[in-house]
Formats: structure tokens, sequence, C-alpha cells
């Protein structure tokens, strides 16, 4: 039987590599380095939602595939849940992860460590040729450091430590990040939906 086919609105061969491991084989899952090029348009959403739909929607309509996107980041209580959909591009250079941390610890310096309380959020979509779509919502609360910690992971990673631990996500392996990453969580959400979208109806991988 042949397996329906997937991508993943992404050039991150680790994420690529993690839903794969997820959907436990049970859809070919491409990348965006898998398909005809294109150009993504901006993220313009005003909540990780939107902005998965949309890249999801957008790869699909590109494709002509069914399609998953996510859209990420770090909300920090004490600042109304910012940087939130603009954690990428805090600093106003997008993926500049150096000038990001400098800004947030800049802006966070007078705040006790009794309200540095935040978390990330991660948004995972799919998006189906024939206008179906879904969006499920991961979340790892912890607190943000005065200072960033370990060489592991991206973006904000260094900052956050998670509930009940005392290393930040950067000092964490691979494997004992996935296990509690927003991103896992939504991806683990959204793989056994996806599969019953596409007529799999098996179970996905834990």
């Amino acid at each position: 039987m042949t397996r329906p086919r997937a991508v993943l609105a992404t050039r991150n061969a680790g994420k690529v590599d993690e839903l794969r491991r997820i959907l436990g084989g049970e859809v070919e899952l491409l990348g965006l380095d898998d398909v005809t090029p294109y150009e993504p348009g901006p993220e313009t959403g005003a909540t990780f939602e939107e902005n998965a739909l949309a890249k999801a929607r957008e790869a699909v309509h590109h494709t002509g595939l069914p399609a998953v996107a996510d859209d990420s980041g770090l909300a920090v209580d004490a600042m109304n849940g910012m940087p939130g959909v603009l954690s990428a591009r805090w600093a106003g250079r997008h993926g500049d992860d150096r000038a990001n941390l400098e800004l947030l610890l800049a802006q966070l310096e007078d705040v006790p460590d009794e309200r540095r309380a935040g978390g990330f959020v991660c948004a995972a979509a799919y998006a189906l040729p024939d206008g179906r779509s879904e969006v499920v919502l991961g979340h790892l609360r912890g607190w943000v450091a005065r200072a960033p910690r370990g060489t592991g992971g991206f973006g904000y990673d260094p900052l956050l430590v998670p509930d009940g631990l005392d290393v930040t996500t950067a000092e964490l392996s691979a494997a004992e990040k996935d296990a509690i990453s927003h991103r896992g969580q939504a991806f683990r959400t959204l793989a056994p939906r996806l599969l019953q979208a596409l007529g799999g109806g098996g179970q996905a991988s834990t």
C-alpha cells in the first residue's frame, strides 16, 4: 500500500526527522528542500496559530501536497506575553539569536526572580489540498534565567529553565529536550489527527 505524502514547511532537517519519528513511517514526509523551491511569505499573523496555518496553506498552494507547519516563540509573563510571535525578530533582524537574547535580558534586568515566569509556545498545523486544516498548541513553562547557559538548541533555549529543573533547555540533551518540548508536544498531538485526515487511521509513535 502506497504511503500518503506530506511536506513539512521547513528547511530544518532536525524538525523533519523529529516529525518522521513521531509519524512512525506511516507518511512519506518531505521537507522544503525536497520540493520545488518557493519563497515563503512574511509571517504577519497576530498569533502562533495564525502563522502556523498560513505557512501550512502556503506550502499546499505551492506544492499541491498536504502540508504541516509550526510557529513558536517565547512568551514572558512580565512582558504581557512578548516577545511572542515576534520572538525570532525581537531585536529587529530575523534570526539574530544573540541580539534577541541580549535585548530580552536588558528588558528584564530589573524584574525580580519571582516574576520571571514564562514559557515556550508552539502551534503546529496541517492543511490539505481539499481545504481542511487543524492547528494545536504545545507549551513548555518555566522561568527566564539572568544569563545564557548551555550551548544546545537555538533561539531562547539558553534562557528558559523549565519548571522542575535547574538547567536551561540549552543544557539538556536533544532526547531530553524532545521529551518535554513545546514543539514535541504539539507535533505528537497533531500527528494522529493528520494520519486520520489522510486516511491512514494508524497510531503515531510516541
